[in-house]
Parts: C-alpha cells; structure tokens; sequence
C-alpha cells in the first residue's frame, strides 16, 4: 500500500511564487518516474513537470523556466518549484510517481489527492 500526499498550494498574486511537496509513503521498494500534473476546471489534465529517478527533467512548454521540478530519492519525495506564477497556472496540481512495492510486483502508478493553487489578483 503506498500512499502520495501534497501540500503547499494555495493562494498566490501573479508574479508570486509556491513550493509545492509530495511525500510517497508506504510499502515502497523502488520509485521510478515521479511527475507533477495539472487540472484545471473544463480542462484535460496535463503533465506539468517530469523527473526520472537519475534526475532527467522534462516540462510543459508554459513553465519552461519559470518551474523547477526535484526529488529527493532518499526521501521519497519530489517537489516543484514554482516561480513568476500566472493566472494560467490555476488549477489543481497532483504529484504522481510510479512505484514498486516489492521484487515480485510490477511498477505502478500512484497519484496523491490534489492540492490547488490559485493564481489571482
């Protein structure tokens, strides 16, 4: 049983900045790919921000430079780094990672529950 937790969103002015953190807890023997994704209302959730267990990166074109997405391997913990946020950037974010509980099972994904981030003057 693994678990993913969020936390840091909330409500922010355009040009503001917040850390989000996500927490994998858990029966948890190893974690590959982690991710952060976005959903906005009426809208398709979308990859946000990608990191390999080696730390290779890829991000959404719209945040290119303005997020930074890190982990933390010993910690089973990514987070994302967001800076000079826009009203574009409202939405509820979700911390994705996928994981192997132990030698005999098969990786799969896990998603944590959502925090939202408000991006408003």
């Amino acid at each position: 049983q693994v678990q993913l937790v969020e936390s840091g969103g909330g409500l922010v002015q355009p040009g503001g900045s917040l850390r989000l953190s996500c927490a994998a807890s858990g029966n948890i023997f190893n974690i590959n790919d982690m991710g952060w994704y976005r959903q906005a209302p009426g809208k398709e959730r979308e990859l946000v921000a990608a990191i390999t267990r080696g730390g290779s990166t890829n991000y959404e074109d719209s945040v290119k430079g303005r997020f930074t997405i890190s982990r933390d391997n010993a910690k089973n913990m990514v987070y994302l780094q967001m800076n000079s946020l826009k009203p574009e950037d409202t939405a509820v974010y979700y911390c994705n990672a996928d994981v192997r509980e132990s030698a005999i099972f098969r990786y799969r994904a896990y998603w944590g529950q959502g925090t939202q981030v408000t991006v408003s003057s």
